[in-house]
């Protein structure tokens, strides 16, 4: 079932997205006749802010690991050079500009769980070094924002390539559940991973917008009758299959998809963009600032707070 699954929702929706969403990015790279000049290790690891600076702050270290929901493409400006989609306008970076903590943002499109231990390949067919290479035993701070790659079951869900088609819709929505508790698990893991190379760190694990809506669909977002419910469901899954690994994991979680009610891509204040690319506000399926804000927001919110059960 899982190949049928595979070809049934997945074929051609991680081509739309790449043909519609992330290739669109590379057009400038073409036009580069020279190798760009080897980065430093501060830039290798995506390091802003003042060393200096960070001493005053609660968290003077902060790590963000993640995929491009946390690295945010068009949102507004985005570093195209190492593949990876980071924005200047990305929820790590308004947390740490708030916090005054050194940022080493990690965040990379097209990161899957594995992405955190192993080379990531970009859609630029560029090579980047695990995420976990950030983290050490000084990290103060760490977010997480990963799974939703892995199956490619948020690319599916985002690039509105579900169709149902040849399998049983029942059929569909069983192998996603069963992947999700897959994701679940890996992503438990990962937060293990992060606590043994950042013992001291405060670890927040950030999950996935909403991006289906209650009821009905829209142009935006272009799900037939039969793909909508599966949507929905996958859309829903892949929270709660985040939530149970923060509560396994024991690390604090924000609910995006909660807190995103009334903001899914139909709506008329939307966090998360539609099929259309939008080069000055985000890439297609990819969130909006709005979205990022409110991550961001939550964010310092628990952090004025002590930690959990400290």
């Amino acid at each position: 079932m899982t190949s049928r699954l595979t070809r049934a929702l997945a074929a051609g929706a991680t081509a739309a997205l790449l043909s519609g969403g992330l290739l669109a990015c590379g057009d400038d790279q073409e036009q580069e006749a020279a190798p760009a000049p080897t980065p430093s290790s501060d830039e290798e690891r995506g390091e802003q802010g003042s060393r200096q600076g960070a001493r005053g702050s609660d968290y003077p270290s902060y790590v963000a690991l993640g995929d491009s929901y946390t690295s945010a493409p068009f949102v507004p400006e985005t570093d195209r050079d190492d593949g990876c989609l980071r924005s200047s306008g990305n929820y790590p970076s308004l947390v740490a500009a708030e916090l005054g903590s050194q940022l080493t943002d990690v965040s990379c499109a097209g990161a899957q769980t594995l992405s955190l231990v192993g080379v990531q390949r970009t859609f630029d067919g560029q090579s980047r070094p695990a995420q976990f290479d950030a983290l050490d035993q000084d990290t103060d701070l760490v977010t997480l924002g990963i799974g939703g790659n892995d199956f490619g079951l948020f690319s599916t869900l985002a690039s509105g390539g579900l169709a149902v088609g040849e399998v049983e819709a029942d059929d569909v929505v069983g192998d996603i559940t069963e992947q999700l508790d897959q994701v679940s698990d890996r992503v438990t893991s990962a937060l293990a991973g992060v606590a043994d190379r950042a013992p001291d760190a405060r670890v927040i694990l950030v999950g996935y917008p909403r991006l289906v809506p209650a009821q009905g669909t829209c142009p935006a977002l272009p799900l037939d009758d039969e793909a909508l419910p599966v949507a929905r469901t996958l859309n829903r899954g892949l929270a709660d299959a985040l939530e149970n690994a923060a509560r396994r994991a024991e690390v604090e979680y924000v609910d995006l998809y909660a807190l995103s009610q009334g903001h899914d891509i139909c709506s008329d204040d939307p966090w998360v963009n539609g099929q259309e690319n939008d080069p000055e506000r985000a890439l297609a399926f990819h969130p909006f600032a709005a979205g990022q804000e409110a991550v961001a927001d939550e964010l310092l919110r628990l952090l004025a707070e002590p930690v959990p059960n400290a």
